[in-house]
């Protein structure tokens, strides 16, 4: 069997590097554009939900998410109904910096799939999509206490 895992894998970790390099001037720093991303297209999206889909555990979250309210890219905001729940918005300086992340993806995004035909990336997409349903299964498996048989 193939090391498909340890493919994404490399390619994830090189993506990121890149990122975090190309972000710095941003003063935006390990990942956290991830976070901003989510939070420019979803405003108002709990911490929760945003950890559940960035797949981190809810301390991780929390850290990134302070960060980039020390920093001024987000805020968060008291729900109308329930005060116990705080939304996370995107600041003016957040929403700035959103387009030059949207940017690099799509650039990240047209180099990774230099050479490979409209339905080849097609193709691409709908089995990365698959296998990351069935790695989903896992996750939420054991992040509510269980252990994978092996």
């Amino acid at each position: 069997m193939r090391e498909i895992l340890r493919e994404i894998g490399v390619i994830a970790r090189a993506l990121d590097s890149i990122s975090n390099i190309e972000f710095k001037e941003y003063d935006l720093t390990k990942g956290q554009y991830l976070y901003l991303v989510r939070i420019c297209e979803e405003p108002g999206i709990i911490q929760e939900k945003l950890a559940e889909m960035i797949k981190v555990d809810r301390t991780t979250a929390a850290r990134a998410i302070k960060k980039l309210e020390l920093h001024g890219f987000i805020e968060k905001k008291d729900d109308p109904v329930n005060k116990k729940i705080k939304k996370l918005f995107p600041t003016d300086k957040g929403e700035a910096v959103h387009p030059v992340i949207k940017r690099e993806n799509d650039y990240s995004n047209q180099v990774a799939l230099d050479g490979f035909s409209e339905e080849e990336a097609e193709q691409i997409y709908e089995y990365l999509l698959r296998v990351r349903k069935n790695i989903e299964k896992d996750w939420d498996y054991v992040k509510k206490g269980n252990k994978r048989r092996y």
